[in-house]
């Protein structure tokens, strides 16, 4: 019986541990950060998605971005198919445009500004045109101020192309 209890207390504490573990690594979807008013998260594993087009962003912002997007939304682009069809998910990366050292007329990417997440769930985001949007300030969520002009910004300028700015870069 010593011996059953001792293992079972063993078993415990290898469990425990591998649970705090995971939960300190992010592991847990729980634990990860949410945006206020929508509940998006950054994905797991984005930033080994698929290109779907880089950006330049002149003054104010001054930034070099990038979007990529998962296989459901490259599937998407590739087809020429709108509405973007649910489980489509979208991220844009951001950075401040900083003079190249090396080659004086080419820009590179200096501090990281803003990842932005767009989610397509046509019923659970039915008052936003169907997406759900993040926006991450080194991994945090922006306030709820900032979330609020999200959908009001992709409506009125790009509601003819299922409320998505960016377009695909063969």
């Amino acid at each position: 019986m010593t011996g059953n209890i001792m293992l079972l207390a063993a078993a415990t504490a290898v469990g425990a541990t591998v649970f705090a573990i995971g939960s300190l690594a992010g592991e847990t979807p729980a634990a990860r950060p949410v945006s206020p008013i929508y509940g998006v998260s950054l994905p797991e594993g984005y930033r080994q998605w698929e290109l779907i087009a880089p950006a330049l962003e002149d003054a104010p912002l001054n930034e070099l971005r990038v979007v990529v997007g998962n296989d459901i939304a490259v599937k998407a682009y590739r087809n020429g198919t709108l509405p973007f069809p649910d489980g489509s998910v979208l991220v844009k990366l951001a950075w401040k445009r900083t003079p190249s050292a090396e080659f004086a007329p080419a820009s590179v990417p200096g501090a990281a500004t803003t990842v932005q997440v767009m989610v397509k769930d046509a019923k659970k985001y039915a008052a936003s045109g169907g997406w759900g949007f993040g926006r991450f300030i080194n991994g945090v969520p922006a306030d709820q101020a900032q979330h609020e002009t999200c959908f009001a910004c992709h409506e009125a300028r790009v509601n003819n192309h299922d409320y998505v700015f960016t377009r695909y870069a063969p």
